[in-house]
């Protein structure tokens, strides 16, 4: 029991114990329902690292009485799925009736040939697949595996979370028991484990371990001393994981293609999942470059498109030519702000009245009670363009898409001030 890292130690074994995820676990959340109904259904759980995804499926089992089989999508093939698959139907019955668990961690990691082994397995009821992504498995998880399963989310851990975990180290754990610990300061350790508490458990085991004396006092400046160039061996897959996709999108808003090239190389060496980096990048198109540059998300689209055909290493040629295209490129918000605008607006007036001229008639009653009736064509008139009111009256004239300062953007901005006159103050 020593030998094992203080994050298996204290891995929850019932949902009562389980921090945080109260949606989940809670009086009336969805796992203690279920559990309590005794029909499992499969299911996905999409969270952060090291949110307690695994510890949950084991829940599951062990609180079911049902055998639980595991699998990693990172080393694992249609042999290895096979392999168990047949082991979970030989169990089936030996000690319950009841099917067995199939764990995939890192479900997102799986080919779609790989998923697809997994669906008849499903669909006959061999197994009960609990899938754990930290992608969002609309992107991930082929949908025939997805319609027959449950979508559950784990929220990132807050602070207070992360704090009661290492309340409960220091209480309940035998080992840390034998050493008096006070924490002083939690920035440091909290910031280190990046909001995964299985990293944050790690690392306050690293720095327990790390001291002589029987009484330790946790401050700041002696985290940073003893764990910062060792907190890389704790985590080899996931370590600085957000902080480097973080830097990397930074840096091409900041049109450094030179940085942003680097910390795409940081990802790569890393082992970081290149669907995932290519995903950022459509987003990024839109968010940061928009309609400064519309070839932007062109590219970007394509290039996720052939990561996916392409595959390692010679993606890794693809991206770099759309990050240090992306980068270069000038940039703009402004149709992210627009549709953020756009939403407040929305929660701030409700559902406003839809403008009677621009309501659809598709019967002879609608037409009766004026519906789309003075509406314009626009394009019968000169230009494909004739004024007339297209927002709810209580909020006509509001502009809510302002082009950005750009040589593309300033066009739009003329072409429409040219249209609208001063009706949105372009």
């Amino acid at each position: 029991m020593n030998n094992q890292p203080l994050a298996e130690r204290l891995r929850p074994k019932t949902l009562d114990d389980y921090i945080s995820q109260e949606h989940l676990v809670g009086q009336n959340g969805v796992l203690r329902q279920i559990l309590s109904s005794g029909m499992i259904p499969s299911m996905i759980f999409w969270g952060p690292p090291g949110t307690g995804k695994t510890t949950l499926a084991q829940i599951i089992s062990e609180q079911s009485k049902r055998p639980f089989f595991s699998l990693s999508a990172i080393n694992s093939g249609v042999k290895d799925i096979r392999e168990v698959i047949d082991k979970a139907k030989q169990s089936s019955g030996l000690f319950t009736a009841k099917n067995p668990i199939l764990f995939i961690d890192e479900i997102h990691r799986f080919s779609k040939s790989q998923q697809d082994s997994l669906l008849g397995a499903v669909e006959k009821g061999w197994v009960t697949l609990i899938g754990a992504t930290t992608e969002n498995p609309s992107f991930e998880v082929i949908p025939a595996l997805l319609s027959r399963s449950q979508v559950y989310t784990l929220n990132p851990f807050t602070k207070e979370d992360l704090v009661a975990m290492l309340s409960r180290a220091i209480e309940k754990d035998e080992v840390i028991q034998k050493k008096k610990i006070e924490i002083k300061e939690y920035d440091a350790l909290l910031r280190l484990s990046g909001g995964d508490g299985r990293k944050l458990l790690n690392i306050f085991e690293l720095l327990v371990n790390s001291s002589t004396d029987d009484k330790l006092i946790i401050i700041n400046d002696l985290v940073k001393s003893k764990i910062q160039t060792k907190a890389v061996r704790y985590d080899k897959t996931g370590e600085q994981h957000y902080d480097i996709i973080s830097a990397f999108i930074k840096s091409i808003r900041g049109s450094d293609p030179n940085a942003a090239v680097y910390w795409l190389a940081r990802m790569i060496e890393g082992g970081e999942d290149l669907k995932f980096i290519a995903r950022r990048l459509v987003i990024l198109a839109s968010e940061d470059i928009g309609n400064a540059n519309p070839n932007a998300l062109l590219l970007a689209n394509n290039t996720f498109q052939a990561v996916t055909v392409v595959g390692f290493p010679e993606s890794r040629i693809i991206l770099s030519q759309c990050v240090t295209y992306m980068a270069s490129s000038p940039k703009s918000n402004a149709a992210y702000q627009a549709i953020n605008d756009a939403q407040q607006l929305v929660k701030q007036t409700g559902d406003l009245e839809i403008p009677i001229h621009l309501r659809n008639a598709p019967t002879k009653l609608m037409k009766d009670l004026n519906y789309g009736k003075d509406y314009l064509y626009s394009h019968s008139y000169p230009n494909n363009f004739v004024v007339q009111e297209y927002l709810p009256d209580e909020v006509k004239g509001k502009k809510l898409y302002d082009p950005g300062n750009n040589q593309g953007e300033n066009k739009l901005r003329e072409h429409l001030k040219n249209m609208w006159g001063n009706k949105y103050k372009y």
